[in-house]
């Protein structure tokens, strides 16, 4: 757990730092994200990535019914 911590301080200081720089949030976040992650923002993910979300949110629904 410690690590964990010390990992999420170190990537909010970074794109606090970001920030900084770009002056703009959007842009600080996703450039510390890691993009293998699949982040987009909010209203922008593109079709693949919504039915990905449809699909998964259909799965954790399927486990709570049984």
């Amino acid at each position: 757990i410690r690590e964990l911590i010390v990992f999420l301080d170190v990537a909010v200081f970074e794109i606090i730092l970001a920030y900084l720089e770009k002056r703009d949030w959007k842009e600080a976040f996703f450039s510390v994200l890691p993009q293998r992650k699949g982040a987009v923002p909010l209203g922008e993910a593109n079709d693949s990535s919504r039915h990905a979300l449809s699909e998964k949110e259909g799965e954790d629904n399927d486990s709570d019914s049984s």
